[in-house]
Protein backbone atom coordinates (compact mmCIF):
# COMPACT_ATOMS: atom_id res chain seq x y z
CA UNK A 1 0.00 0.00 0.00
CA UNK A 2 2.84 2.23 1.13
CA UNK A 3 4.40 1.99 -2.68
CA UNK A 4 0.89 2.38 -4.40
CA UNK A 5 0.56 5.58 -2.58
CA UNK A 6 3.82 6.96 -2.74
CA UNK A 7 3.63 6.33 -6.88
CA UNK A 8 -0.07 8.14 -6.26
CA UNK A 9 1.77 11.19 -4.90
CA UNK A 10 4.58 11.00 -7.28
CA UNK A 11 2.17 10.80 -10.22
CA UNK A 12 -0.36 14.07 -8.87
CA UNK A 13 2.68 16.06 -8.29
CA UNK A 14 4.92 15.29 -11.59
CA UNK A 15 1.28 15.61 -13.57
CA UNK A 16 0.72 18.76 -11.97
CA UNK A 17 3.76 20.46 -12.94
CA UNK A 18 3.79 19.07 -16.94
CA UNK A 19 0.03 20.70 -17.02
CA UNK A 20 1.31 23.65 -15.88
CA UNK A 21 3.50 23.78 -19.18
CA UNK A 22 0.72 22.14 -21.45
CA UNK A 23 -1.69 24.46 -20.55
CA UNK A 24 0.42 28.03 -20.75
CA UNK A 25 1.77 26.36 -24.08
CA UNK A 26 -1.88 25.22 -25.47
CA UNK A 27 -3.30 28.94 -24.52
CA UNK A 28 -0.24 30.67 -26.63
CA UNK A 29 -0.71 28.87 -29.29
CA UNK A 30 2.24 26.38 -29.23
CA UNK A 31 1.63 23.31 -30.01
CA UNK A 32 1.74 19.98 -27.69
CA UNK A 33 2.76 16.75 -29.48
CA UNK A 34 1.61 14.42 -26.29
CA UNK A 35 0.68 14.86 -22.89
CA UNK A 36 0.66 11.26 -21.15
CA UNK A 37 -0.08 9.95 -17.84
CA UNK A 38 3.30 7.83 -16.47
CA UNK A 39 6.40 7.12 -18.62
CA UNK A 40 6.92 5.72 -22.60
CA UNK A 41 6.39 2.96 -23.78
CA UNK A 42 3.25 3.91 -24.21
CA UNK A 43 -0.13 1.95 -23.78
CA UNK A 44 -2.99 3.66 -25.14
CA UNK A 45 -3.00 7.33 -27.02
CA UNK A 46 -6.03 9.04 -28.15
CA UNK A 47 -6.20 12.23 -30.40
CA UNK A 48 -8.49 13.32 -33.25
CA UNK A 49 -7.01 13.98 -36.90
CA UNK A 50 -7.55 16.61 -39.06
CA UNK A 51 -10.98 15.74 -40.28
CA UNK A 52 -11.79 15.79 -36.49
CA UNK A 53 -11.95 12.18 -36.32
CA UNK A 54 -11.23 10.20 -32.67
CA UNK A 55 -8.27 8.30 -33.36
CA UNK A 56 -6.27 5.88 -30.94
CA UNK A 57 -2.88 4.46 -30.72
CA UNK A 58 -2.13 1.24 -28.97
CA UNK A 59 1.12 0.57 -28.25
CA UNK A 60 4.41 2.32 -29.02
CA UNK A 61 4.13 2.56 -32.28
CA UNK A 62 5.27 5.83 -34.32
CA UNK A 63 2.72 8.41 -35.68
CA UNK A 64 1.87 8.40 -39.01
CA UNK A 65 3.46 10.84 -41.61
CA UNK A 66 0.08 11.91 -42.73
CA UNK A 67 -1.39 12.96 -39.33
CA UNK A 68 1.76 13.99 -37.93
CA UNK A 69 0.45 17.68 -38.25
CA UNK A 70 -2.45 16.64 -36.45
CA UNK A 71 -4.69 19.50 -34.85
CA UNK A 72 -5.05 18.26 -31.53
CA UNK A 73 -2.76 16.62 -28.91
CA UNK A 74 -1.69 13.20 -28.00
CA UNK A 75 -3.01 12.44 -24.72
CA UNK A 76 -2.17 8.93 -23.65
CA UNK A 77 -1.52 6.18 -20.78
CA UNK A 78 2.25 4.80 -20.74
CA UNK A 79 3.96 1.58 -18.56
CA UNK A 80 5.85 3.23 -16.14
CA UNK A 81 3.80 5.07 -13.50
CA UNK A 82 6.33 7.78 -12.52
CA UNK A 83 4.34 11.02 -13.24
CA UNK A 84 3.83 12.29 -16.68
CA UNK A 85 5.20 14.11 -19.20
CA UNK A 86 4.82 16.92 -22.02
CA UNK A 87 6.10 17.28 -25.74
CA UNK A 88 6.41 20.50 -26.58
CA UNK A 89 7.26 20.54 -30.22
CA UNK A 90 10.63 22.48 -30.70
CA UNK A 91 11.20 22.56 -26.94
CA UNK A 92 14.94 21.45 -27.70
CA UNK A 93 15.54 23.19 -30.93
CA UNK A 94 15.10 20.73 -32.92
CA UNK A 95 16.54 21.18 -36.95
CA UNK A 96 12.97 20.10 -38.47
CA UNK A 97 10.92 22.43 -36.36
CA UNK A 98 12.64 25.12 -37.36
CA UNK A 99 10.14 26.73 -39.81
CA UNK A 100 7.52 25.61 -38.10
CA UNK A 101 5.69 29.03 -36.44
CA UNK A 102 3.76 26.83 -33.54
CA UNK A 103 7.69 25.81 -32.60
CA UNK A 104 8.34 26.64 -29.29
CA UNK A 105 12.27 27.64 -30.19
CA UNK A 106 10.10 30.38 -32.31
CA UNK A 107 8.09 31.68 -29.92
CA UNK A 108 8.72 35.30 -27.98
CA UNK A 109 10.79 35.16 -25.31
CA UNK A 110 7.95 36.44 -22.95
CA UNK A 111 5.79 33.28 -24.04
CA UNK A 112 8.38 30.74 -23.79
CA UNK A 113 9.22 32.48 -19.95
CA UNK A 114 5.76 31.56 -19.47
CA UNK A 115 5.17 28.22 -20.78
CA UNK A 116 9.23 27.20 -18.62
CA UNK A 117 7.77 28.82 -15.29
CA UNK A 118 4.11 27.44 -15.20
CA UNK A 119 4.83 24.00 -13.96
CA UNK A 120 6.24 25.54 -10.61
CA UNK A 121 4.00 27.95 -10.80
CA UNK A 122 1.26 24.73 -10.58
CA UNK A 123 3.40 23.23 -7.85
CA UNK A 124 3.10 25.82 -5.86
CA UNK A 125 -0.71 26.26 -6.48
CA UNK A 126 -1.14 22.61 -5.46
CA UNK A 127 0.73 23.19 -1.91
CA UNK A 128 -2.20 26.01 -1.41
CA UNK A 129 -4.99 23.60 -2.27
CA UNK A 130 -3.27 20.63 -0.07
CA UNK A 131 -1.79 22.86 2.44
CA UNK A 132 -5.51 24.64 2.33
CA UNK A 133 -7.48 21.12 2.68
CA UNK A 134 -5.45 19.82 5.49
CA UNK A 135 -6.47 22.88 7.89
CA UNK A 136 -10.05 22.19 7.05
CA UNK A 137 -9.84 18.66 7.69
CA UNK A 138 -7.83 19.37 11.14
CA UNK A 139 -4.20 20.11 11.91
CA UNK A 140 -2.38 18.96 14.95
CA UNK A 141 -1.48 21.61 17.50
CA UNK A 142 1.31 20.61 20.60
CA UNK A 143 -0.01 21.17 23.93
CA UNK A 144 1.89 21.11 26.70
CA UNK A 145 2.77 17.76 28.57
CA UNK A 146 1.29 19.12 32.33
CA UNK A 147 -2.28 17.82 34.65
CA UNK A 148 -4.59 19.40 32.14
CA UNK A 149 -4.14 17.23 29.37
CA UNK A 150 -3.77 13.95 31.08
CA UNK A 151 -7.03 12.56 28.29
CA UNK A 152 -4.50 13.57 25.52
CA UNK A 153 -2.60 9.91 24.82
CA UNK A 154 1.27 10.59 24.47
CA UNK A 155 2.23 10.17 20.66
CA UNK A 156 4.85 9.33 18.37
CA UNK A 157 5.95 12.51 16.12
CA UNK A 158 9.30 10.81 14.94
CA UNK A 159 10.82 8.07 14.78
CA UNK A 160 15.06 7.33 14.27
CA UNK A 161 16.07 4.76 11.70
CA UNK A 162 17.69 1.60 13.34
CA UNK A 163 16.52 2.78 16.33
CA UNK A 164 15.13 0.07 18.95
CA UNK A 165 11.73 1.52 18.22
CA UNK A 166 12.53 1.43 14.78
CA UNK A 167 13.19 -2.55 14.77
CA UNK A 168 10.15 -2.68 17.11
CA UNK A 169 7.89 -1.67 14.37
CA UNK A 170 6.85 2.05 15.85
CA UNK A 171 5.24 4.24 13.87
CA UNK A 172 4.70 8.19 13.46
CA UNK A 173 1.06 8.44 14.93
CA UNK A 174 1.63 5.48 17.33
CA UNK A 175 -0.65 6.49 21.00
CA UNK A 176 1.52 5.10 23.56
CA UNK A 177 -1.01 3.27 26.08
CA UNK A 178 1.34 1.73 28.33
CA UNK A 179 5.38 0.49 29.42
CA UNK A 180 5.48 -3.21 30.65
CA UNK A 181 9.02 -3.85 33.08
CA UNK A 182 11.06 -6.60 32.79
CA UNK A 183 9.17 -7.66 36.27
CA UNK A 184 6.05 -8.12 34.74
CA UNK A 185 4.79 -4.65 36.06
CA UNK A 186 2.46 -2.37 33.88
CA UNK A 187 2.82 1.53 34.18
CA UNK A 188 -0.13 3.41 32.30
CA UNK A 189 1.57 6.47 29.97
CA UNK A 190 -0.39 9.71 31.21
CA UNK A 191 2.70 12.30 30.29
CA UNK A 192 5.69 12.12 28.15
CA UNK A 193 7.84 12.23 31.08
CA UNK A 194 6.57 9.27 32.71
CA UNK A 195 7.56 7.25 29.25
CA UNK A 196 11.40 9.16 29.36
CA UNK A 197 11.97 8.12 33.39
CA UNK A 198 10.90 4.51 32.12
CA UNK A 199 13.12 4.12 29.60
CA UNK A 200 15.91 5.81 31.36
CA UNK A 201 15.47 3.68 34.65
CA UNK A 202 15.33 0.16 32.12
CA UNK A 203 18.46 0.93 30.05
CA UNK A 204 19.72 -2.23 28.61
CA UNK A 205 16.96 -3.62 29.46
CA UNK A 206 13.92 -5.52 27.49
CA UNK A 207 10.94 -3.76 27.39
CA UNK A 208 7.53 -4.15 26.16
CA UNK A 209 5.15 -1.03 25.16
CA UNK A 210 1.80 -1.10 24.53
CA UNK A 211 0.63 1.62 21.68
CA UNK A 212 -2.73 1.83 19.36
CA UNK A 213 -2.25 2.80 15.94
CA UNK A 214 -4.44 4.03 14.29
CA UNK A 215 -7.40 1.50 16.47
CA UNK A 216 -5.76 -1.63 17.32
CA UNK A 217 -3.42 -2.12 20.02
CA UNK A 218 -0.57 -3.94 19.97
CA UNK A 219 2.51 -4.43 22.17
CA UNK A 220 5.54 -3.84 21.22
CA UNK A 221 9.13 -5.22 22.28
CA UNK A 222 12.04 -3.63 22.18
CA UNK A 223 15.62 -3.47 23.87
CA UNK A 224 16.50 0.32 25.34
CA UNK A 225 19.90 1.60 24.62
CA UNK A 226 22.20 0.86 27.59
CA UNK A 227 24.66 3.35 26.19
CA UNK A 228 23.79 7.75 26.21
CA UNK A 229 21.89 8.30 23.33
CA UNK A 230 23.61 10.13 20.75
CA UNK A 231 20.28 11.22 19.45
CA UNK A 232 18.67 13.88 22.49
CA UNK A 233 15.71 14.46 20.70
CA UNK A 234 14.82 10.36 20.50
CA UNK A 235 16.48 9.12 23.48
CA UNK A 236 17.46 5.59 24.49
CA UNK A 237 14.06 4.03 22.55
CA UNK A 238 14.44 6.15 19.51
CA UNK A 239 11.07 7.53 19.25
CA UNK A 240 9.91 11.88 19.68
CA UNK A 241 7.30 12.28 21.62
CA UNK A 242 4.45 14.91 21.79
CA UNK A 243 0.94 15.36 23.08
CA UNK A 244 -1.22 17.38 20.38
CA UNK A 245 -5.06 17.90 19.71
CA UNK A 246 -6.79 18.75 16.28
CA UNK A 247 -7.55 22.03 15.47
CA UNK A 248 -10.13 22.92 12.63
CA UNK A 249 -10.73 25.83 10.59
CA UNK A 250 -12.83 27.01 8.52
CA UNK A 251 -12.50 27.24 4.61
CA UNK A 252 -11.30 30.85 4.13
CA UNK A 253 -9.30 30.63 7.07
CA UNK A 254 -7.46 27.51 5.54
CA UNK A 255 -6.88 29.07 2.36
CA UNK A 256 -5.49 32.11 4.11
CA UNK A 257 -3.34 29.86 6.40
CA UNK A 258 -2.17 27.86 3.23
CA UNK A 259 -0.79 30.11 1.36
CA UNK A 260 1.12 31.36 4.55
CA UNK A 261 2.29 27.59 5.02
CA UNK A 262 3.62 27.45 1.47
CA UNK A 263 5.42 30.70 1.54
CA UNK A 264 6.89 29.49 4.81
CA UNK A 265 7.49 26.57 3.87
CA UNK A 266 9.41 28.46 0.53
CA UNK A 267 11.27 29.81 3.15
CA UNK A 268 12.54 27.22 5.39
CA UNK A 269 13.59 25.25 1.97
CA UNK A 270 15.31 28.45 0.24
CA UNK A 271 17.18 28.26 3.83
CA UNK A 272 18.55 25.56 3.90
CA UNK A 273 19.47 24.75 0.36
CA UNK A 274 21.94 28.25 1.40
CA UNK A 275 23.13 26.56 3.63
CA UNK A 276 24.11 23.33 1.79
CA UNK A 277 26.03 25.49 -0.69
CA UNK A 278 27.84 26.92 1.98
CA UNK A 279 28.24 23.59 3.97
CA UNK A 280 31.75 23.00 2.62
CA UNK A 281 32.68 26.35 3.76
CA UNK A 282 31.22 26.54 7.58
CA UNK A 283 31.80 22.52 7.91
CA UNK A 284 28.07 22.11 9.00
CA UNK A 285 26.97 18.38 7.58
CA UNK A 286 23.88 18.83 5.82
CA UNK A 287 23.71 16.25 3.50
CA UNK A 288 22.69 13.85 6.11
CA UNK A 289 18.99 15.49 6.10
CA UNK A 290 18.73 15.22 2.41
CA UNK A 291 16.76 11.78 1.23
CA UNK A 292 15.71 10.22 -2.38
CA UNK A 293 13.09 8.13 -3.45
CA UNK A 294 13.67 5.62 -0.89
CA UNK A 295 13.36 7.86 2.15
CA UNK A 296 10.28 10.06 0.72
CA UNK A 297 8.28 6.54 -0.29
CA UNK A 298 8.75 5.45 3.80
CA UNK A 299 7.56 9.34 4.57
CA UNK A 300 4.33 8.34 2.31
CA UNK A 301 3.34 5.83 4.01
CA UNK A 302 3.87 6.92 7.70
CA UNK A 303 2.23 10.19 6.83
CA UNK A 304 -0.42 7.95 4.84
CA UNK A 305 -0.91 5.86 8.38
CA UNK A 306 -1.34 8.91 10.21
CA UNK A 307 -4.42 10.19 8.48
CA UNK A 308 -5.50 12.19 5.44
CA UNK A 309 -4.78 15.52 7.00
CA UNK A 310 -1.00 15.03 7.51
CA UNK A 311 -0.62 12.86 3.66
CA UNK A 312 -2.26 16.14 2.53
CA UNK A 313 0.33 18.04 4.45
CA UNK A 314 3.20 15.85 3.75
CA UNK A 315 2.29 15.80 -0.46
CA UNK A 316 2.39 19.88 0.40
CA UNK A 317 5.70 19.70 1.27
CA UNK A 318 7.24 17.71 -1.71
CA UNK A 319 5.36 19.55 -4.14
CA UNK A 320 7.13 22.96 -2.78
CA UNK A 321 10.09 21.42 -2.97
CA UNK A 322 9.44 20.37 -6.68
CA UNK A 323 9.04 23.99 -6.99
CA UNK A 324 11.76 25.61 -5.58
CA UNK A 325 14.22 22.60 -7.02
CA UNK A 326 12.83 22.99 -10.29
CA UNK A 327 13.44 27.15 -10.35
CA UNK A 328 17.24 26.40 -9.75
CA UNK A 329 19.33 27.98 -12.29
CA UNK A 330 20.81 24.45 -13.26
CA UNK A 331 21.08 23.17 -16.40
CA UNK A 332 18.24 20.45 -17.32
CA UNK A 333 15.78 22.00 -14.49
CA UNK A 334 13.47 24.69 -15.73
CA UNK A 335 15.33 27.37 -13.65
CA UNK A 336 18.68 26.39 -15.83
CA UNK A 337 16.18 26.82 -19.11
CA UNK A 338 15.05 30.61 -17.67
CA UNK A 339 18.42 31.16 -16.95
CA UNK A 340 19.45 30.78 -21.08
CA UNK A 341 16.63 32.66 -21.41
CA UNK A 342 17.88 35.92 -19.60
CA UNK A 343 21.48 35.41 -21.08
CA UNK A 344 19.75 35.52 -24.31
CA UNK A 345 17.61 38.72 -23.35
CA UNK A 346 21.20 40.22 -22.39
CA UNK A 347 22.62 38.97 -25.51
CA UNK A 348 20.29 40.31 -27.69
CA UNK A 349 20.02 37.09 -29.86
CA UNK A 350 19.58 33.74 -29.58
CA UNK A 351 21.91 31.36 -27.98
CA UNK A 352 23.55 28.31 -30.01
CA UNK A 353 21.07 25.63 -29.49
CA UNK A 354 23.38 23.27 -30.07
CA UNK A 355 25.51 24.13 -27.12
CA UNK A 356 22.50 24.82 -25.14
CA UNK A 357 21.30 21.49 -26.00
CA UNK A 358 25.27 19.87 -24.46
CA UNK A 359 24.91 21.81 -21.10
CA UNK A 360 21.53 20.58 -20.48
CA UNK A 361 22.63 16.91 -21.06
CA UNK A 362 25.65 17.32 -19.24
CA UNK A 363 22.93 18.99 -16.09
CA UNK A 364 20.72 16.05 -16.60
CA UNK A 365 24.04 13.64 -16.18
CA UNK A 366 25.35 15.76 -12.85
CA UNK A 367 21.26 14.99 -11.66
CA UNK A 368 21.92 11.68 -12.23
CA UNK A 369 24.77 11.06 -10.37
CA UNK A 370 23.15 12.88 -7.02
CA UNK A 371 20.31 11.21 -7.23
CA UNK A 372 21.88 7.94 -7.78
CA UNK A 373 24.31 8.86 -4.70
CA UNK A 374 21.31 9.65 -2.76
CA UNK A 375 19.44 6.49 -3.20
CA UNK A 376 22.61 4.60 -2.30
CA UNK A 377 22.71 6.48 1.07
CA UNK A 378 19.04 6.11 1.23
CA UNK A 379 19.68 2.23 1.69
CA UNK A 380 22.17 3.01 4.18
CA UNK A 381 19.93 4.65 6.35
CA UNK A 382 17.03 2.71 6.18
CA UNK A 383 18.54 -0.58 5.79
Amino acid sequence: MTIVIFFLVLGILVLAHELGHFLVAKRNGVEVEEFGFGFPPRLVGTYKDKKGQRRWLFGNKKISEEIKNKEETIYSINLLPFGGFVKITGENGEEETKNDPRSFSNQPLWVRFKILVAGVLMNFLLAIVFFSLSFWLGVPKFITDNNEHLNFPVTVIMVSPKSPAAQAGFQIGDKILAVISPSGEEIKIKKIEDFVNFSKKHRGQTVKVKVKHPQQQEIKTLTVKEDNPTDEETGAIGVALAKTKLIRYNPWESLKLGFQETVSMTVLILVFLGKLIASPFTHQHLAGDITGPIGIAKMTGQAARVGLSFLLRFVAMLSVNLAVINLLPFPGLDGGRILFLLIEKIKGSPLNQKLEGRINTIGFIILLILMIAVIIKDIHTFF
